[in-house]
């Protein structure tokens, strides 16, 4: 019993590590080669854990070579623009100015249902509005659309914006990130003291507390329910 906790253990230990490894990206962004080994790692550390006869070198040893492989393609991809249309393959153009290509659209066995669902979802409705249609090499569908249909941005009126940046997160469920505060230049007896114009007197009371580019203090109590 405990020999099959303790194996289950390290293959957990080891497969989170493989995926760390290979970085943060979610299942739908995955390259075809990243998906197949994710799929390959969970088989492959099923047997062990349900076998107690594999040793577990035995059950490791599968594992770590897949992991190795998929860092070796991912080097070879990140150095070599050939490598990486062959691993990991090039988007794919399915909407040319307004117009579908359906010479692609046949040669990657998408259809044109499938290509509606994927423009509604990025509130493109009207084929005729889109520049561009891309199909990228993880399955995501980039939409261009005309610059005539683009939404508006400031710059477009001439208007000029004041920089906004990354508001800095102080407080996490009563705990003090000092790294941060010392990232601004600031000190625990300032955000203390900050906290304490709001009848703050704890940092243990705040849910959360930010502070933005211009100097503006954001805070959360926590429930009373807690």
């Amino acid at each position: 019993m405990l020999l099959g906790i303790f194996r289950t253990i390290i293959l957990f230990i080891v497969v989170v590590i493989g995926l760390r490894l290979m970085g943060k990206k979610q299942i739908g962004q995955l390259q075809p080669y990243e998906l197949v080994i994710v799929i390959m790692l969970s088989a492959l550390a099923a047997i062990p854990m349900q076998d107690t006869g594999i040793s577990l070198f035995t059950g490791l040893f599968p594992i770590i070579t897949l992991l190795l492989v998929e860092v070796a393609l991912s080097y070879l991809s990140l150095k070599s623009e050939r490598a990486r249309g062959i691993i990991c393959g090039t988007p794919s153009v399915l909407i040319e100015n307004g117009k579908i290509v359906e010479q692609e659209l046949k040669r990657l066995r998408y259809n044109i249902n499938d290509l509606l669902e994927q423009l509604r979802a990025k509130n493109m409705s009207n084929i005729a509005d889109i520049e561009f249609a891309i199909l990228e090499t993880s399955g995501q569908l980039s939409v261009i659309p005309k610059s005539q249909k683009r939404p508006v941005v400031p710059a477009d009126l001439n208007i000029e914006t004041s920089y906004e940046g990354l508001p800095t997160t102080l407080v996490i469920d009563g705990c003090v990130l000092r790294q941060n505060l010392q990232k601004i230049n600031l000190s625990i007896d300032w955000l203390k003291s900050e906290l304490k114009k709001f009848g703050v007197e704890h940092f243990k009371e705040v849910l959360f507390a930010s502070l933005d580019s211009n100097g503006k203090l954001f805070y959360q109590l926590k429930s009373r329910n807690n």
